[in-house]
Parts: C-alpha cells; sequence; structure tokens
C-alpha cells in the first residue's frame, strides 16, 4: 500500500493519542531508514533512543530468529534456561546484587517507585502509607496514572485523575531544593533523570548529580536514577551517571537494553533494596522471558564491542561544535546542548508556534527525520553507529533546512 492510504488507514482504526510526522516507514538498517515509496532518510531520533545500536542489528536480529525456535515463553512460574545467565551478565555488568527484568520504561518506572516505598516502610521505618517520593519538575517516565501523576505538564496529567499520592516536585538541577524536601523522615526517594530528555535534553550542572548522592546518603532517602533514556551509551558513557561519582541505589534501563527489537527493561538495586520485595507481591508475565534475556544479552554485547560509548562521546562533541558554530550566526535557533548523542536545539519561538515542526517537515523532505518536544525544541538522537561521515551529511542537512525555512 502506498503511504497515504496506510496513515489514512491509522486515522480511522487507530487512536488518536499520537501525532506523527506524514511518514510511512517500511524498513530500516544501520543509522537509516526507507519509506513505503522507497525515500531513504538518516533516523535522527532512534525510536527515542530505543535503537541505539542501530536498525536492525546483524547480531542482535540473530538472537532473536535463534531464540524464537527454541522457546519464548514460560512465564516465571517455571524457571528458565536463559534468565539466571542473563542476570548474572547483567549484575556483573552494571555492578549491582540483583536485577529485576520487565518489559517497558515505564514498567521499570513503577518497578522502582514500589520497591522504594517498600524499603521506606521496611528499613528506613516510615508509617504506613506515609512515603513520599521526590521527583523533579520537567520529569516525564511515561504515561501511566503514577507516571503522571508526578508530571507537572498539563498535556500529560490533565483530565486522567485523581493523582497518585505521596508525590512531590521539585526543580530540576537544584540540590537545596532537594535538601529542603529531604529533610522529611517520610522521604523514600528522590527519582531523577541525569539528562531531562522529554522536556528537551536539559542538561544539570557538573556536580548536580554527585550532589544527589551525597544528599541522599546523608538523609537515608534512596537515589533513583532514570536512565531510560539516557543509558547504554547515549550520552558518551554506558550510563549517564558514570559522568560523576553518583551510583543510584535503584538503576531503571529500558529502550535501548534490546537494541529496539523486543520490550525489554531492568531495574537493579542492591540486596538490601531488592529482597524487600517478596514472592507475589510484585511481577509480569512477560518479565524474563527466554527471547527477551537473549536479545538484551546480545544488544549489550553490541554495544560493548563496537565501543559505542566512545563514538557518542566523541561525535556528540563534534555535532554540537558545528552547530554552534552555525548557530552563532543564526537567528532562528537560539541553543544548541546536550551530552553524547543527545542532543536538542531550540527555536527562537514560543512553545505554542509552529516553527519546530515546520522545520522537522523540511528536514523530513531532505532526508532527515527528527521531531519536535515541547513546541520549540528539535530533539537529535541517531544511531550510535553512525560515522563521522554520516554525521557531516546530516549537518548539512540541519543546517541547508534551517536555511531553506529561514
Amino acid at each position: 500500500m502506498k503511504s497515504n492510504t496506510l496513515m489514512k488507514l491509522e486515522d480511522q482504526y487507530g487512536a488518536h493519542n499520537y501525532h506523527p510526522l506524514p511518514v510511512v516507514l517500511d524498513r530500516g538498517e544501520g543509522v537509516y531508514v526507507w519509506d513505503c515509496e522507497g525515500k531513504k532518510y538518516f533516523d535522527f531520533l532512534s525510536a527515542y533512543s530505543a535503537v541505539n545500536q542501530g536498525h536492525c542489528h546483524p547480531k542482535i536480529i540473530n538472537a532473536l530468529v535463534e531464540q524464537s525456535k527454541k522457546l519464548t515463553l514460560t512465564s516465571r512460574a517455571f524457571y528458565n534456561s536463559k534468565l539466571g545467565e542473563y542476570e548474572k551478565f547483567m549484575c556483573d555488568l552494571f555492578g549491582y546484587d540483583k536485577v529485576l527484568p520487565m518489559n517497558t520504561g515505564v514498567e521499570g518506572g513503577e518497578t522502582a517507585n514500589k520497591l522504594a516505598r517498600k524499603w521506606g516502610y521496611m528499613k528506613k521505618g516510615i508509617e504506613e502509607n506515609k512515603a513520599r517520593i521526590i521527583f523533579a519538575n520537567g520529569n516525564f517516565w511515561g504515561r501511566t496514572l503514577a507516571a503522571i501523576s508526578s508530571s507537572d505538564d498539563p498535556v500529560s496529567y490533565k483530565g486522567f485523575g485523581p493523582y497518585m499520592p505521596g508525590y512531590d516536585l521539585i526543580p530540576y538541577n537544584d540540590l537545596n531544593a532537594l535538601e529542603n524536601e529531604l529533610k522529611d523522615p517520610n522521604v523514600a526517594a528522590f527519582m531523577v533523570e541525569p539528562i531531562q530528555g522529554e522536556a528537551g535534553v536539559v542538561v544539570p550542572n557538573d556536580g548536580y548529580l554527585e550532589g544527589v548522592r551525597k544528599l541522599c546518603d546523608e538523609y537515608n532517602v534512596l537515589f533513583i536514577a532514570d536512565e531510560v533514556q539516557t543509558g547504554i551509551a547515549r550520552t558518551g558513557r554506558m550510563l549517564a551517571t558514570d559522568y560523576e561519582d553518583a551510583k543510584p541505589d535503584i538503576l531503571i534501563l529500558g529502550k535501548a537494553l534490546s537494541g529496539g527489537v523486543f520490550p525489554v527493561s531492568a531495574v537493579f538495586a542492591n540486596d538490601e533494596v531488592m529482597l524487600c520485595i517478596k514472592p507475589g507481591e510484585h511481577g509480569s508475565t512477560f518479565g524474563g522471558n527466554p527471547l527477551a534475556c537473549a536479545v538484551a544479552k546480545a544488544a549489550l554485547e553490541v554495544v560493548i564491542e563496537e565501543n559505542l560509548a566512545s563514538n557518542a562521546e566523541k561525535l556528540g562533541a563534534y555535532f554540537r561544535n558545528k552547530m554552534n558554530e552555525y548557530i552563532s550566526k543564526s537567528d532562528l535557533v537560539t541553543l544548541v546542548r546536550g551530552k553524547g548523542l543527545l542532543n536538542a536545539i531550540v527555536i527562537n519561538d514560543d512553545e505554542k508556534s509552529s516553527t519546530a515542526w515546520d522545520l522537522c517537515l523540511k528536514m523530513k523532505m531532505n532526508g532527515l527525520l527528527a521531531k519536535p518536544t515541547h513546541g520549540n525544541i528539535i530533539r537529535f538522537a541517531p544511531p550510535l553507529v553512525i560515522n563521522k561521515e554520516q554525521l557531516d551529511t546530516c549537518i548539512d542537512t540541519i543546517i541547508s533546512s534551517i536555511e531553506e525555512y529561514s
């Protein structure tokens, strides 16, 4: 079918909970995707950083195919031959006693919240039903009722109340505000993104994450790092928290954990926290299934074997330098920010304007796919397998699109 026909089918039969760019993707390989008419594009969204290893990476696909021929799902009612090996690999790699496998990033966030509350009651001695979890303004970790209860974005939460109690917000990148809240003995955890992705790639000051770690230690509060978007080499380290002495008590991973091939998420903690949850208190039919374990292990091996974190650090700095050279002479773009290959440009217009959307349409016409966030910000997150020659082509495309629009 042609793209127009397929878009009409989605509009007629699908829920209207997304507003996609008008392009219908049919296949992908590495940093490229093709539409139904065969037009080729650079993918500069990577499924919101789920495809860090590139589209259809052969090693990950092979793991999927081979395991799917053998065993796909047992549920956790029984042991399976892949889970224990996968859990050891994960704990050794990230340095935790235990991992709890789930499916999606938002399930990872829900799991972390449940762990923190249970720990608060069992270990910290918080009175039942009084536990608080602190979040930062501008956070985004999904769209479940719990996730939107921690949001300050009306698009996410308006019309879906009543909301989860025990959640409170403070300014991002503000250690004084955090300390004021942590003085309350009912606070069980502070959950934060090392870099806020959906908010527009907002990077905190150097030392912020290390400061969070120290304050949480001082006040006996769990530090939860939501690395669903920033993890798995996206920012130039395996984890964004690796840039500082800021190892979280609870680590949430998802998205690129499977290379975009299969829904996989994981929550890490040491025994003091993880063993607070007992049999029957949390779980998932698909969490830890053999297929997911095989895919995720292969996906992480790709990141390590191909030095994707190093590539992201080097090319990310190059991208920002080249874009900064341009925007110093531009009236339309006021700022470029990011870390590694998680970057964004800020458009000189308000959030309600269509400028960023129109610019993304222009880039699409020129063979590069990106998407606005918060109206006047465009996020750029290509697969980490991109090389310098390809990135130079993409920088030229972005700049020429801005020039054409201007």
